[in-house]
This record gives C-alpha cells, structure tokens and sequence, in this order.
C-alpha cells in the first residue's frame, strides 16, 4: 500500500455514510484537476482556477445530464492536504448523488482510494509525520473532549516537538562521544556527556509516563465494579450514569449476569461493569457469576471494590489489591456508619454524596498526572518506540564508550521512528489500515 500506486489518481467519498445536508467527494493525485473538468460545469474549469478558490456550478455525467449542484473547492500542491492536487466535490449528502458522482470520477481516470490513502499521501510528502496522521485518526474517532484535545495537539506536531528536544541532548552527547573517540588527545569535559544524556533520559521518561493515559483518553477505560451482594453496586452505577439502567431491590444476589454501561466519565470514554454479588454460594448460576465478576475484575483498567458502609465490615472472600488499578469505595454513607476507613472514599448513591470525589479519584487512577501534561503518548507504536529508546539511553550510561555510541545511535534510530522519519513499510501500513476509505 505505502509505495505502490502513489502517481495515480485517487477518489473517494469523504463524508460519512447516509443520508446528510452535504456530501463530499475528494479527488487527488496528478490528474485531479482534469478529473474535475469532466464532471464539473461552472462559470470556469476546475483546471483553470487557483488554488484557495471554488466554484459553483452542476455535476454531470456521460451525456450531460445533471447530477446534482454543489460546489468545486481546488487545492494546488503542495498546498494541500496531501501535497498533491485536490478537488473537493461538494453535493447534497444523498447516498445515490454521491455515488454516482464518484462512479463519475472513476469514469474520468481515477481509482478508488484505498483505507487511509488520503492522509498516507499527506505523510509521504512530508505534510504530517506519523505521529500526526495518527492524531487526525484518533481525532476522527474521539468520544471525549480529552480524546479530541489530545488529538488536536498531536496534529499541531507537539509530539514531534517533544520528540525532537529529546533528540538533540541524544545527538549532542553522541557527538561529543565520538569527538572523544576520533581525538582522544583533545579530551572531552564528562558533564559534556552526561548532561545532556540525563536531560534525555528524564524528558523520555515522563513522557512515557502519558502513554496509558493517551491510550485509556483514546480507545476508552473498562470500569468493574465489584462487591458483596447488596454493596450497592447497581444503586452505584444508576447514580453515574444518571438513570436507572441497573435493577435494585433490597434483596441480595439481584445481579447474576453482568451489565455494561458506557458513559463519558472525567473526560475519558468508559464503559462501567455491574458485576454478581462476590459470595461462597451452593447455586450453580450465582457461582457462575461470581467467577464471570472474578474474570471482569481482572481484565478491567480500573476496579471499584465496594463495601457496604452500614453493615459490619466482611471482607471480600478476594483480595482486589491496592494502587492505581483499584478505587475502595464505603458505600451507603447517607446511612449510619457501621465502620469507617481513610483510605476509602465514602458514597451515597441515594444522596449523591461523594459522587464528585468518586469521579475525581478515576480521573486520577487513569489519567494520572498525564491529565497535566501536554503532548500524550496515544498509541501504543509510540508507545514501544519510546520505551526502545529509553532502554538504549540506559544501556548507554553504563557501557564502553564505544558501545555507548552505538546504543545512542539506536536511541535515535527509536525516536525517529516514533514520529515517522526513519519507520519501516510495514509499520506505515499497520498505522493507516485502520482509516476509514476518504481520509
């Protein structure tokens, strides 16, 4: 896909599917323009008319006919968004208009755009690095407005910014290495080594530390709840999601199966797993759900482990652990307390009470301090690129001279891969499989 067939010229519906107010179709590659010419009718063609213009006019087919009236937006390379030429075909959103002008561009020369080819062209001309054509897909499928604003930044090229300040302490300790090595007689000051080298290593490391925050902020965070039969489990997930979606009663085991939820929380798309009642029990069905709870525990990125506040404290026949994978909650806290604990967050689902802090606590445990930061780490390529050049930075620190120059060398070669300037065929086509045909 990344080499093959880039001098042809490609075609594609860029809106959504169904019906809408407008629909677009791009056109772009060297005959674009010409393309253009033949389905287009205005007052000037396409061909003839500058780049940041448009026209208004009819779309016709083979014989004349009218398609549809719309607009003709021309983009002249390399000022565009593929750094190629580009007609962008504005009609009516009618599925039936918009494939038979795109049947129409087929007619006149053009092939059908293959998954991500658009923005694969903007890539290969140098108009976005790779870190920026992933932020314009995570963009594309942001459900969040962290998701959005940690995509819009990556477009911006904040993450090559970062990247590339880390390269230069990378570069600069590397250069002074092999002055060492071809001028040993000059000698080279060790702060002129390490420095920079430390100042690499720091920056690389907090930045990995946004990874599974980017991550959770883009594809979204699995939240189980576990507990106890009548924890309040259910009451819980009705008060977050803001309606009754879960059955409550006062008796014990009313949840058997488990039940999803998906709702935006703190910022970050999440799906919240009611889970059966945790218990010894003789009942081959609720014995099936407390093993069902016990596997969503442990697949989840975040665990709240409740614990019914007005009753005398049992504690759950497992043990859910403690840190940033698990949240205690005390719940039933508008009720008198039975016991008390400082390290779990006191709510009422009835009253709303502790909601907020609840909601802040998640915030914390999946985003972290990333939820400060800029310029996150979204996927997880980037994600293995960093780490790579981390461990080399490392190995660097404590090896030979000689050696040292060759795994900071590695490092380079890592962190050009994490922004796309120095990345193998293959990884390009894994990144833009995922498009969808018209971006």
């Amino acid at each position: 896909m990344t080499r093959s067939g880039l001098s042809d010229t490609i075609a594609a519906i860029a809106t959504a599917p169904g019906s809408a107010g407008v629909g677009i179709v791009r056109v772009s590659g060297p005959d674009a323009l010409r393309v253009a010419d033949g389905l287009f009718r205005g007052r000037r063609a396409p061909s003839r008319t500058p780049g940041g213009r448009f026209l208004f006019g009819h779309l016709t087919g083979d014989h004349g006919e009218i398609l549809d009236e719309g607009l003709c937006l021309i983009f002249r390379g390399p000022r565009s968004y593929t750094g190629e030429d580009v007609a962008e075909l504005q009609t009516h959103g009618s599925p039936a208009v918009l494939a038979r002008v795109l049947a129409r561009t087929l007619e006149l020369g053009a092939r059908p755009a293959r998954p991500g080819e658009f923005t694969l062209r903007a890539y290969l001309s140098g108009r976005l690095d790779l870190a920026q054509a992933e932020a314009v897909l995570n963009l594309i499928e942001a459900q969040t407005d962290a998701a959005r604003r940690q995509a819009t930044l990556g477009l911006t090229g904040a993450l090559a910014g970062r990247v590339e300040g880390i390269a230069v302490n990378v570069t600069r300790t590397l250069a002074a290495l092999q002055a060492m090595l071809d001028y040993p007689e000059e000698g080279v000051p060790d702060e002129d080594r390490a420095q920079p080298l430390t100042a690499a290593a720091h920056d690389l490391t907090e930045l990995l530390r946004t990874a599974r925050a980017g991550q959770v902020a883009t594809r979204g965070a699995r939240l189980a709840l576990i507990g106890r039969p009548n924890a309040g489990k259910s009451s819980l997930l009705n008060a977050l999601v803001g309606f009754e979606r879960s059955i409550v009663t006062p008796l014990a085991g009313t949840t058997r199966d488990y039940l999803e939820e998906g709702l935006e929380l703190a910022g970050v798309p999440v799906t919240l797993v009611d889970t059966a009642g945790i218990r010894d029990t003789a009942d081959a069905i609720e014995a099936a759900g407390v093993r069902q709870a016990l596997s969503l525990a442990g697949a989840a990125d975040l665990i709240l482990a409740l614990e019914d506040g007005s009753a005398p404290r049992e504690p759950l026949p497992l043990d859910p652990g403690s840190g940033p994978r698990v949240i205690r909650v005390r719940t039933k806290a508008d009720l008198n307390p039975a016991w008390t604990d400082p390290g779990a967050l006191d709510v009422s689902a009835v009253k709303g009470t502790g909601l907020n802090d609840l909601r802040g606590a998640i915030r914390e445990a999946l985003l972290g301090d990333a939820a400060r930061g800029e310029a996150w780490l979204t996927t997880e390529r980037q994600a293995d690129a960093a780490r790579r050049a981390l461990d080399h930075i490392h190995a660097a620190e404590h090896a030979p001279d000689d050696l040292a120059s060759y795994e900071l060398e590695e490092a380079l070669r890592a962190l050009a891969e994490l922004t796309g300037r120095d990345v193998q065929e293959d990884i390009v086509d894994a990144v833009f499989r995922n498009f969808c045909v018209g971006k």
